[in-house]
């Protein structure tokens, strides 16, 4: 059997700005709208498709693995930009990273109030 994640629905205030947050602080491209959708596509083939509500949203969690040099430059785009971020989910330590099992990681909000997270280990592969 084959399971792949192809996409998922994120909501957002104004889809168009927070597509581009997203892809300006990735590295990556806003794609084409579709239907009533802008996605962005990370390089596993997975999108992030931004819909557009009035309603409250509810924040989710969307974890990203990177090698240790895009963490560099990722890192580096989320200091430039003057954005918080902290080494727990839980925002105890904030202006740190975490280096969870040999690695190295990082949490930071969306316009909307996603948290957002880049690591470059996944959780258990190492000794914390």
């Amino acid at each position: 059997m084959s399971v792949e994640l192809n996409h998922t629905i994120v909501a957002a205030h104004d889809k168009q700005a927070s597509a581009q947050f997203l892809a300006t602080v990735l590295g990556l491209e806003v794609e084409p709208e579709y239907g009533p959708f802008i996605p962005v596509q990370v390089p596993n083939g997975v999108t992030l498709d931004y819909m557009e509500t009035a309603d409250t949203i509810t924040p989710q969690h969307y974890a990203f693995l990177v090698s240790e040099d895009d963490f560099d430059a990722i890192f580096g785009r989320i200091r430039s930009a003057g954005l918080t971020y902290w080494a727990d989910p839980h925002h105890g330590r904030p202006g740190e990273i975490n280096h969870r099992d040999g690695g190295r990681g990082t949490y930071f909000e969306d316009p909307n109030g996603h948290q957002l997270e880049i690591l470059t280990r996944p959780y258990g592969s190492g000794t914390d």
